[in-house]
């Protein structure tokens, strides 16, 4: 005679959403704290800035929020930039990260990508 096995049911999809965002939110604060302490070195003093920096401060400046939100008063655009190529980096950064970070949050593992039916 065998036992019922208890399967385990699927989480809701309000349960796997709140799990992303919470998940999210944890992530951003503690690469808050880490921004606001690290910050000065990504932004070198008495330095023309080119496309290199100006790709990692784009990429780096909506990870500034949370900092921003806690009173840290960081810096997220260098004045002293080469011009049009550190803009040019800059929105390809601020692209990337948002590519990284908000589509995150639409990723399925395949196992969930096609239920059966």
């Amino acid at each position: 005679m065998s036992t019922p096995t208890n399967p385990r049911r699927a989480p809701t999809r309000a349960r796997v959403w709140l799990t992303k965002i919470a998940t999210f939110l944890a992530i951003s604060v503690v690469i808050g704290w880490v921004y606001a302490w690290a910050h000065v070195h990504f932004y070198p003093e008495n330095t023309r800035v080119g496309f290199a920096h100006g790709f990692i401060h784009g990429a780096l400046m909506p990870v500034a929020l949370p900092s921003l939100v806690m009173g840290e008063d960081v810096k997220i655009y260098d004045d002293d930039n080469t011009g049009r190529d550190y803009k040019l980096g800059y929105i390809c950064g601020i692209n990337a990260c948002g590519f990284l970070f908000f589509g995150s949050l639409f990723w399925k593992p395949k196992s969930r990508q096609n239920p059966p039916s």
